[in-house]
Order: structure tokens, then C-alpha cells, then sequence
């Protein structure tokens, strides 16, 4: 391995794996930090307070790692609090929903991957 590819990492771009430069456009409180075919890499942004809704996927998995803040996490009708340093698996098809109960805001960073990562893939189950 002479340091030229990424080995290991099919999906990365030649040129490097990593965006540079300012975040790719994405809703508020979230930017699109990296992505290839089957993958993408997300910073999300939680104020205090905010619950985001509960939702599945039909085509992609996501692990969160949170960098900022405790997150309360319900991932198949469990609840648990995900503090900074700790990551929790969404298996497809889970039920799973995001929630800031602090007073600081909540940073994390998503990795989607799936065969298909289209913002059409969420099934609401309910709103906050």
C-alpha cells in the first residue's frame, strides 16, 4: 500500500475522502460532511429541547456518534440517554427518534448506509 487509495473505503473519491471548504448545502441544523454510493456522512445539530420525530427507513441503517451534549435516544421503544463519546447502532427498519433533554445544544455525527440514501426514504410514525 503505497498511501495513494483509501484502501478499504470503495465508495471514497479518488481525490480524497473528506470535503473541504464549507459543508455541502443541507437542511438547517444539518451539513452533508461526506457521501459516496452507498454511504453518507452527516453532522446534525440539536438545540435544547428539540425532538425530532419518530421515523424508519426502508433502505439504510445509521449509526450516530454523539460529539456534543446528551442525546435521548428511542430506538425500538426503548429510551436511553447517549452521552458525548457514545454511539448508538439504528439497524433498517427501526423505529428511532432524536431528542435534546439538556439546556446545551446536541451535536452528533450521522452515518447513513444503504443501498439507497434519498431524503424520500423516512417513515413518520409520529410527530413530535
Amino acid at each position: 500500500m503505497d498511501g495513494s487509495q483509501f484502501s478499504g473505503f470503495a465508495e471514497a473519491p479518488a481525490q480524497g475522502f473528506f470535503r473541504t471548504g464549507p459543508a455541502l448545502a443541507a437542511p438547517a441544523g444539518r451539513d452533508l460532511l461526506a457521501e459516496g454510493a452507498r454511504f453518507r456522512v452527516r453532522s446534525l445539530r440539536l438545540p435544547p429541547g428539540a425532538t425530532m420525530s419518530l421515523q424508519s427507513h426502508l433502505h439504510r441503517a445509521e449509526h450516530w456518534v454523539v460529539v456534543e451534549g446528551t442525546a435521548q435516544v428511542t430506538l425500538g421503544g426503548r429510551e436511553r440517554l447517549v452521552c458525548e463519546g457514545e454511539a448508538v447502532h439504528i439497524p433498517l427498519g427501526q423505529p428511532h427518534r432524536l431528542e435534546n433533554p439538556g439546556r446545551l445544544p446536541v451535536t452528533l455525527i450521522a452515518v447513513e448506509t444503504g443501498c439507497y440514501l434519498g431524503e424520500d426514504d423516512v417513515i413518520r410514525h409520529e410527530e413530535p
